[in-house]
C-alpha cells in the first residue's frame, strides 16, 4: 500500500500528527503503532495507573530497563513507557505542565529558529481545551481536555500550605507568566458529561474523534523494522506483524516518512535503518545508509528522589482491607459523576523551586503524591501514607540509546548515565533537603506518622547514600535525535533529518535540551507545530 505520509509510532506525537495531517482530505495518512488500541478501562480510569506503572502488565507498558548505572550503585534503572495508541499519555499521571518559558527561548538561542516561547505558545493554546477558558496563556476548544482536578485530597492542599509556611510562594498556574511556586496541578482529563473524569490521552484527544476518516489508516500491533530508502530518500517502512513478529509487511510513502517512536524508539528505528553512528550500526550487520553522529546521543532525563511517610490518616490511597472497601465506593462514584479517588492523578500537588535564590528559574520540581510510592509502585507498603518526588530539572548528565541487536523486536539499549556528573548530585541533595523541610512543616503535622527512609539531621554523605540507593527516572527521557544546526544535531529546525530526504523525526527525542517540567504537553506542542510545517511544505504556491 502507498500513502502520502507514513507515521511510525502512535504515541502523543504520532497521534497528534495523524489527526492534524489527515485534516486535508486530499492526502492519505498511515499510522503504525507497535502496541494495541489502548482504550481499556485501565487506561481510561486515572487511578488505574498504579496497575500499569510497575510493568507487571505488559499490555500497555514497554517496561524497559537501563544498563547498570554506576551512579546508582550499579542498579538497573526502570523505564516505563506507554505501549499503544497515545503512548505514555495512556499511563502517565496526566499532569499538564509545559516547562519554563525560557526553556524554549534557549532552544532558539541554540540556532533553532522558530522555537522561541512566543513561537510555540500558539501551538500549546491550539492543542488545549482548558476548563478555565481561554486567556493570554491558555486555549479553549482544542482537542486536549485540561482541567483542575475533580476532588484533590485535603492533604494536597496541606502540602501547599506547608510550602508557604517556609516562605515558598503559592502558584495557581505553573503554565502562566511565572512557573515558580507550589500549587495544585492541572491534568489532561475530560471535563464534559460523556467522559467526565476519564483520562484524556493523546489517543482519546486526537484520534478518537477522527477514527472514521477515510484517508486515515491506523495499523496497531505493527512493529517498525526499518525505513526503506532509494538513495538518500525515505520511501516507506517495513514493519512486523503477528504474535512473534515474523510476518513482514511494507507500506510506501509518496511524500514523507515521519518517525515518532519517542526518545528510545526513534533512534532505534534510525539505527536499524542504517542511519546513525557507524560504530553503533555495522557491528550488528546492518548496512550503513547515512552516517549521522548524533543519533542515540544526548539522552537527557530527570533524575528523581522520593521522600515518603506513613500516616494514620486514611483520606488518601492506601493498601489494606479498609482501603479496598473504600476503593469500591470510589469506583461507583467515578462511574456516576467522574469524581472521587479513581479520578486522582496521585500527584495532586507540586512545586517548582530554586535551590539557590540567585537562579533565574527553578532548578527542581516536586510532585506531591497521596500514597507511599516506592520503586515505581513495585514495592508496596501496607496502610496509608504520602510521598514527594524531587527531580533535577536541567541535568548536566548525557546518556545514550543504542542497539542491543539487529532484531527489531528486541528492546533498545538505554544508558542514562544517571549522576555521572557531580553537579546533578549536588542539586539533588539540596533539593531533597528542601523537600524534607516542606514535609516537616506544621501544615502536614497531623498526617505524619513515620518517616520511611530519611531522618532528621542527615549529613550530605547520608543523603548521597540514600540518593544512590533509591533514585531513578521520573519518566521524561528526551534528546536522542536532537534538533539543531551543530555537528551532533539529527534534525534541523523543521525536524527534517540532516542529509536525507522525505524523513522527519517528530517527538520528544528532538528536544535539544530537556525542558524544566513534564514532557507530555511539550511533545504534543512539537507535533502540532510539525503538522503546520509539513503542510506548508506541500502547499501550492
Amino acid at each position: 500500500m502507498q500513502y502520502d505520509y507514513v507515521i511510525v509510532g502512535g504515541g502523543a506525537a504520532g497521534a497528534t500528527l495523524a489527526a492534524r495531517l489527515s485534516e486535508d482530505s486530499n492526502v492519505t495518512v498511515c499510522l503504525l503503532e507497535a502496541g494495541n488500541k489502548a482504550d481499556n478501562i485501565l487506561v481510561r480510569a486515572p487511578a488505574a495507573v498504579v496497575a500499569l506503572l510497575p510493568g507487571y502488565l505488559k499490555t500497555n507498558n514497554w517496561a524497559f530497563e537501563t544498563v547498570p548505572q554506576p551512579g546508582l550503585n550499579g542498579r538497573k534503572g526502570y523505564q516505563p513507557r506507554g505501549k499503544g495508541l497515545g503512548g505514555s499519555s495512556a499511563i502517565n499521571a496526566m499532569l499538564y505542565i509545559r516547562g519554563h518559558n525560557d526553556d524554549f527561548d534557549s532552544w532558539e538561542r541554540l540556532g533553532n529558529t522558530g522555537w522561541a516561547y512566543q513561537d510555540v505558545l500558539p501551538y500549546f493554546k491550539r492543542a488545549e481545551n482548558n476548563a478555565r477558558g481561554a486567556d493570554a496563556f491558555h486555549g479553549a476548544g482544542g482537542p486536549l481536555s485540561v482541567c483542575d482536578q475533580k476532588n484533590p485530597r485535603p492533604i494536597s492542599r496541606a502540602f501547599i500550605k506547608a510550602a508557604t509556611q517556609i516562605q515558598h510562594r503559592q502558584n495557581d498556574d505553573m503554565n502562566g507568566a511565572e512557573q515558580e511556586g507550589a500549587g495544585l496541578l492541572q491534568v489532561t482529563q475530560f471535563h464534559n458529561h460523556a467522559k467526565n473524569g476519564e483520562r484524556c490521552s493523546a489517543r482519546a484527544a486526537y484520534l478518537d474523534p477522527v477514527m472514521g476518516r477515510k484517508n486515515l489508516t491506523i495499523i496497531t500491533r505493527a512493529r517498525a523494522a526499518k525505513v526503506l530508502f532509494e538513495g538518500k530518500r525515505a520511501i516507506g517502512v517495513v514493519y512486523r506483524k503477528g504474535k512473534d513478529g515474523k510476518v513482514e509487511k511494507t507500506v510506501k510513502a509518496a511524500r514523507e516518512v515521519i518517525i515518532s517512536g519517542g526518545a528510545f524508539g526513534s533512534p532505534q528505528i534510525l539505527q536499524l535503518s542504517g542511519v546513525g553512528r557507524r560504530a553503533d550500526i555495522e557491528p550488528h550487520g546492518i548496512k550503513m545508509v547515512h552516517e549521522l553522529a548524533g543519533v542515540g546521543q544526548n539522552l537527557q532525563d530527570h533524575i528523581d528522589h522520593i521522600i515518603s511517610y506513613k500516616s494514620k490518616q486514611t483520606d488518601m490511597f492506601g493498601i489494606g482491607i479498609k482501603a479496598a472497601f473504600d476503593l469500591v465506593k470510589h469506583i461507583f462514584r467515578w462511574r456516576k459523576d467522574g469524581g472521587g479517588m479513581v479520578a486522582t492523578p496521585f500527584a495532586e500537588a507540586g512545586a517548582f523551586l530554586k535551590t539557590d535564590p540567585a537562579l533565574s528559574k527553578p532548578d527542581i520540581q516536586l510532585h506531591f503524591v497521596i500514597s507511599i510510592l516506592d520503586d515505581h509502585a513495585r514495592h508496596l507498603h501496607p496502610g496509608y501514607g504520602f510521598s514527594c518526588h524531587v527531580c533535577v530539572l536541567r541535568p548536566h548528565t548525557r546518556g545514550t540509546v543504542f542497539l542491543n541487536s539487529a532484531d527489531p523486536m528486541a528492546a533498545p539499549g538505554i544508558d542514562p548515565r544517571f549522576l555521572s556528573d557531580d553537579r546533578d548530585l549536588d542539586v539533588l541533595i539540596k533539593g531533597a533537603k528542601m523537600t524534607r523541610e516542606i514535609m516537616q512543616a506544621p501544615a502536614l503535622e497531623k498526617y505524619r506518622h513515620k518517616e520511611i527512609y530519611t531522618k532528621a539531621n542527615m549529613s550530605d554523605t547520608e543523603w548521597e547514600d540514600d540518593i544512590r540507593a533509591r533514585s531513578d527516572t521520573v519518566y521524561h527521557p528526551t534528546g536522542t535525535c536532537k534538533m539543531g544546526i551543530d555537528a551532533m544535531a539529527v534534525v534541523d529546525p523543521k525536524l527534517r533529518v540532516h542529509g536525507l530526504e522525505g524523513l522527519r523525526v517528530v517527538d520528544a527525542s528532538i528536544m535539544p535540551e530537556l525542558i524544566g517540567g513534564n514532557t507530555n504537553a511539550p511533545t504534543i506542542m512539537i507535533a502540532e507545530k510539525a503538522a503546520d510545517m509539513i503542510k506548508a511544505t506541500y502547499e501550492v504556491k
